[in-house]
């Protein structure tokens, strides 16, 4: 196989970047409340002119700091002024896309164009990694932040901790103004950890780390000051929480609990599919044989560290560190531990041109079970496209939402979309011929890259969009836009759930998106007209305490489907007058 130069492999990777992410991300409609929330914030920013603290969601602050919610801005001005689905992913795309090319390069210059290439696809093409690259989250952007800091804290170690590292300290306040100080304390936690290792001195490395930590945080507190400015003890309270309280599992409330075991299954789980060559190959492995002795493992461990090449250590280290710390927490998600992905990305590739090395079958093995999951696919889509699965078969609390998912696979019809899902199939027939016409060289590695690339060209640009969108509401917006228009009065919400919440309170965040950031707090401003935005059963529990305060109703519109798991429904009301203190406040019982 012919070696790619370091300049071709480049272009060649950012062009495959560009072509298998770019322009899907338009396609899906909002169908979750994670990414309508973030992109409100955006919304916000351009519709007020408030750039340090908007209030969005009836009144709500941001709960992350805004970087993130700045690119969405920046990117959608310069594309319209508007933000849309596409501008709002646009900036966790580029992070994914910077941040492997970043890595190349890095991995290039010290192991090599194959060994960087491989990883750099690997990277790519994990779920966790290819999904957060496609959505409007802050998690990509934090994670492409962390990892550039650390290749860039890496460079000032080879120049023998000389200088000033001022693209890693620039990343770490961008970092920082993403999420919070875990965009510091992480890079410079990891560096130090390795610093040691090396046999740097603890004082020296404690001092400089410290010293750069405290330059990426001017950034940052200059905003947090601004902010506190606006939101005073409110925001100051909410910076707590969201770090300190998360951190020491002290939290007002829970947020994403979860067990301990969590993060190993969803690390294994986030690196489909290349998880399942990793299992296979480990029945084809030669083991020595099994013993007991604790003392031994750890001498033999301790010198592997010491004798291990720097580049490795330094990945291992990050890989280490990184999901040790996300495991304190109670608070754990996914999307926490993708700053180990490149490093994994970097260690499988060398596994894979070692098993190719050794000639192992496990590579053909599960090129050929891929190429069966593509032909398998269209043989999928042909035969509900063809209308031979019957609709009678789902049953259950989320029939009608399979059943909604059948319906938009059968109506994917259009040249591109058939294109898309025919790439698969005919990758994998080619992959039948080509695996019995070769001999096993590192080639198969970039063809199992290619494989993988077509199913997710299928699933992002032709499944997917379909499917996804059968789950959003923004067909319910537009109903609610044509019955009350924003020249007849303000939509107000009323959600029971969000009460007495002690933090993250649920909103009606996609109807929010959909129409424009219009949907004011019922239960807070108590205003005299306007338009009600409520769920069923709230309606029956509270509307009668609200006519008690004066409040008549009028139903205009109830949804066709649940938002929020209740039918929404939209009342224009009008308060009267009444006596003196005879309102009545609802209380959640």
């Amino acid at each position: 196989m012919k070696i790619l130069t370091s300049n071709k492999a480049f272009w060649l990777l950012l062009a495959i970047c560009v072509i298998t992410i770019l322009p899907f991300l338009g396609l899906s409609d909002y169908h979750t409340k994670g990414e309508p929330r973030e992109s409100i914030v955006s919304y916000s920013m351009l519709d007020s002119g408030n750039w340090i603290l908007p209030r969005n969601n009836g009144g709500e602050m941001a709960y992350k700091p805004p970087f993130f919610h700045w690119s969405i801005a920046a990117v959608s001005s310069l594309c319209g002024g508007h933000v849309t689905e596409m501008t709002s992913r646009l900036p966790s795309a580029i992070a994914l896309i910077a941040m492997t090319l970043f890595g190349f390069m890095f991995f290039a210059k010290r192991k090599g164009v194959q060994i960087a290439l491989l990883a750099a696809f690997i990277t790519l093409t994990n779920f966790e990694l290819h999904r957060a690259g496609a959505n409007c989250r802050v998690d990509m952007v934090l994670t492409a932040l962390t990892v550039c800091a650390l290749y860039c804290f890496y460079k000032w170690y080879e120049k023998g901790l000389k200088g000033v590292p001022w693209l890693a300290i620039l990343l770490m306040s961008a970092g920082t103004l993403t999420k919070g100080p875990v965009g510091t304390i992480i890079p410079c936690l990891v560096v130090g950890v390795f610093l040691l290792l090396r046999g740097v001195n603890f004082f020296k490395a404690f001092l400089l780390l410290s010293a750069w930590a405290i330059l990426s945080l001017i950034l940052p507190f200059c905003w947090y000051v601004a902010a506190y400015q606006q939101g005073g003890e409110e925001f100051l309270a909410l910076v707590m929480e969201e770090n300190l309280g998360r951190m020491t599992n002290t939290m007002s409330y829970d947020s994403c609990v979860n067990p301990w075991h969590y993060n190993f299954v969803t690390l294994f789980a986030g690196y489909v599919p290349w998880i399942l060559l990793v299992v296979l190959s480990l029945f084809t492995l030669t083991y020595r044989k099994f013993s007991i002795q604790p003392a031994a493992w750890w001498k033999r461990f301790t010198a592997w560290i010491k004798n291990m090449d720097p580049v490795d250590l330094f990945s291992f280290t990050s890989i280490v560190i990184i999901f040790v710390f996300y495991c304190i927490p109670q608070s754990k998600r996914s999307v926490y531990l993708m700053p180990i992905y490149p490093f994994i990305a970097y260690f499988l590739a060398k596994y894979l041109f070692y098993l190719v090395k050794k000639q192992s079958k496990v590579i053909k093995v599960y090129g050929s079970i891929l190429a069966v999951i593509s032909l398998l696919l269209l043989v999928c889509f042909i035969i509900v496209k063809c209308g031979l699965i019957p609709e009678t078969i789902f049953h259950g609390r989320h029939a009608q939402n399979n059943i909604n998912f059948l319906r938009a696979i059968q109506n994917i019809s259009g040249i591109g979309s058939l294109l898309l899902i025919a790439i698969p199939t005919f990758l994998g027939i080619y992959w039948w011929f080509y695996q019995r016409k070769y001999a096993l060289s590192n080639r198969f590695l970039y063809a199992i890259v290619v494989l993988t690339m077509g199913l997710y060209l299928a699933l992002d640009g032709a499944y997917q969009p379909p499917i996804l969108n059968s789950k959003s509401v923004k067909f319910i917006a537009a109903d609610i836009e044509k019955i009350a228009p924003e020249n007849e009065g303000v939509i107000y919400e009323f959600i029971e759930e969000s009460l007495h919440a002690a933090g993250d309170p649920v909103h009606y965040f996609e109807l929010n998106f959909y129409l424009h950031n219009r949907i004011d707090n019922f239960y807070q401003k108590r205003p005299s007209e306007g338009f009600l935005l409520i769920g069923t059963n709230d309606a029956e529990k509270y509307l009668p305490e609200f006519e008690k305060e004066g409040y008549q109703f009028e139903l205009l519109y109830e949804s066709p489907k649940p938002v929020l798991r209740q039918i929404a429904k939209i009342y224009k009301f009008v308060k009267q007058a009444q006596p003196e203190n005879s309102e009545v406040t609802p209380t959640a019982e």
